[in-house]
């Protein structure tokens, strides 16, 4: 399969493409890196992105930024960039992307566990991730020509614990090995209009 995995210079980026190298044709994009730029805030970047790939079988989007504060600091403005900046550029994703993915194709979103288990400082992040599972469990339902679109939720990542360890007191981290397979497993697999945890 050809297969755009964007943000794939990020910890779980680099877990997804691990796991799908050697497998599948792999193209990488980001904002600084990567084999085609695409900034995801920016919807003519993310369809001169798929101008660039032409037909793809599957998008993996592992990027996405959200505000972390307690909840008497944070503002109406900092939940709405977590929602423009982790939730509704997924979701311009997916529909630009809606006709150059392939028959039976797929999209793999990206939130996070915090609107399963929440941290202090975390409900701007809990808040985006809970709207990404409400957007692929309804958008399932209405794809065309048989596409696919499920999200992954990873917990704390092994290789992100040396700088966010400290705000996860007491919780297991996840190999990059099982958030990979996550992700092929949707992939590869039949599912659709799920969020897929890996706690």
């Amino acid at each position: 399969m050809k297969i755009i995995v964007v943000g794939a210079a990020g910890d779980i980026g680099r877990a997804v493409c691990a796991e799908l190298s050697g497998r599948h044709d792999v193209i990488t994009a980001g904002r600084t890196s990567g084999d085609i730029r695409v900034d995801l805030a920016d919807e003519p970047s993310i369809a001169e992105m798929y101008r660039a790939t032409g037909r793809v079988d599957a998008v993996v989007c592992a990027a996405g930024e959200v505000e972390f504060g307690r909840l008497a600091e944070m503002t109406g403005d900092k939940y709405l960039f977590g929602l423009k900046n982790k939730v509704l550029t997924q979701i311009n994703l997916v529909l630009a992307g809606l006709n150059a993915v392939s028959d039976d194709g797929s999209f793999t979103l990206t939130s996070g566990m915090l609107d399963r288990d929440p941290i202090r400082v975390g409900s701007g992040s809990a808040t985006a991730n809970g709207a990404l599972a409400g957007f692929v469990k309804a958008a399932a339902i209405d794809m065309p020509r048989g596409l696919r679109v499920n999200v992954v939720s990873p917990g704390l990542l092994e290789a992100s614990a040396e700088k966010y360890g400290s705000w996860f007191p007491g919780f297991e981290q996840v190999s990059s090995k099982r958030v990979g397979l996550a992700y092929l497993k949707c992939i590869e697999g039949g599912l659709t209009g799920q969020m897929v945890p890996v706690d």
